[in-house]
């Protein structure tokens, strides 16, 4: 890298059309484990204006009549309207000028059964054409994890301090101590480098939704003092540091009233806020089964115990599937030239491999995956929040004696 140079990441709030998607998806995903953990969801959200639109695929298998063959419809066994209705609630949406209200939105469920040609592929049974008769990929795909030690997260600074100022504000909006907040807002920040640590922060961009009757300058005051100087560390702001505050000048339309939502399309806000690579897919919705999500969260749980094990500063893993298929097609550690002193990132790969297993039934064991835990993963990143299994570092001191027995 550079000797200098200005790295930016952003966040979005609860209440940004995306993240209302987002969490309506983790929502009914939930609710389904909560009935069957071996639930198979795949539940995509968009909404817009009044309106909120769910489609995907879901089976339940504890609802399934064996005798009969039929399934009994999702809705009858979950109360969707209620969850979409108290998850748009919890959001904020509440307010009487609000077009999209959690008690007026009109819902349209468009969910189907899971593809059983898809279901072949996951399921631990042999089929016809399948190799194996173990539980494979639930897709092709390649999935990255990352860590670093700039914080004490281990992850990389921009992303950390834009989800902590989106977390701040929404606890301000919630808290009722000022009251022209409405749910709509997004956060970013330009974290200057020298000599590849993180020293200053150039510049902080909020934009909020507000109320009709709230002064611009009151905005700005606001939220300069109580949260951004709140939360980004005295030492890292400066004379030269610039606050952009609602640069457009005002946000009164918002939410999905202002623009439409869709479930996972905010994936690098989920991730590393562009720091590390991402590879492609998106988390919200869906169940373990599913690589894009589990084996993402398998990524980052490597990627951290490299870390927390002192083997490098710098860690990211690559490693990817065929669909049906139960081992990795590929695994690949990367320190960018942050490897202790005589460790190799060759000798790292093959002490990952033997002392994680990447197969996707392993993954959902080894991170305890099935179960309603995903609404606590929607809103300021995947990553980097305590209590989740793949932030443990407990790996770390077996990863260390792999390492060593490898050397």
């Amino acid at each position: 890298m550079a000797s200098s140079f200005v790295f930016s990441s952003e966040s979005v709030g609860e209440g940004h059309p995306d993240k209302v998607a987002d969490l309506i998806s983790d929502s009914v995903l939930d609710a389904c484990l909560a009935i069957d953990r071996t639930s198979r969801v795949a539940c995509e959200t968009m909404v817009k204006s009044n309106m909120v639109i769910l489609a995907g695929e879901i089976t339940i298998p504890k609802l399934q009549d064996a005798r009969k063959g039929t399934t009994k419809p999702i809705d009858e066994a979950i109360n969707l309207g209620q969850v979409v209705r108290d998850a748009i609630r919890e959001i904020g949406y509440v307010n009487k000028d609000d077009v999209f209200h959690a008690d007026s939105v009109f819902i349209n469920n468009y969910l189907t059964a899971q593809s059983p040609d898809i279901a072949q592929g996951v399921d631990a049974r042999r089929a016809k054409g399948k190799k194996t008769d173990e539980q494979g990929a639930g897709d092709q795909g390649i999935m990255f994890g990352y860590a670093c030690n700039e914080t004490e997260e281990l992850m990389p600074t921009p992303i950390m301090y834009a989800h902590r100022l989106g977390r701040a504000l929404t606890s301000l909006r919630k808290s009722g101590r000022v009251k022209w907040l409405r749910p709509d807002a997004k956060s970013q920040v330009s974290v200057r480098y020298e000599n590849d640590k993180p020293v200053e922060v150039s510049n902080v961009v909020i934009s909020t939704q507000h109320t009709e009757d709230v002064d611009h300058a009151t905005i700005e005051k606001t939220l300069i003092e109580k949260v951004i100087k709140r939360v980004i560390p005295a030492r890292m702001l400066s004379k030269n540091t610039e606050y952009l505050i609602n640069p457009t000048g005002r946000f009164v339309v918002g939410g999905p009233q202002g623009d439409s939502g869709l479930t996972g399309r905010k994936i690098i806000v989920d991730t590393y806020g562009g720091w590390g690579r991402h590879g492609g897919g998106a988390f919200s919705g869906k169940d373990p089964s599913k690589v894009d999500r589990s084996a993402a969260y398998m990524g980052r749980w490597v990627a951290k115990n490299i870390v927390a094990a002192g083997l490098s500063t710098h860690a990211e893993i690559q490693f990817a599937y065929a669909i049906g298929h139960p081992k990795p097609v590929s695994v690949r550690v990367e320190t960018f030239g942050t490897a202790k002193l005589g460790v190799s990132d060759e000798q790292i790969t093959a002490a990952v491999q033997k002392v994680f297993s990447f197969k996707p039934a392993d993954i959902v064991t080894q991170l305890d995956l099935l179960r309603p835990i995903y609404r606590q993963t929607t809103n300021y990143g995947h990553f980097g929040k305590d209590g989740l299994p793949w932030e443990s570092t407990h790996k770390a001191a077996e990863l260390r004696t792999a390492v060593e027995h490898h050397a």
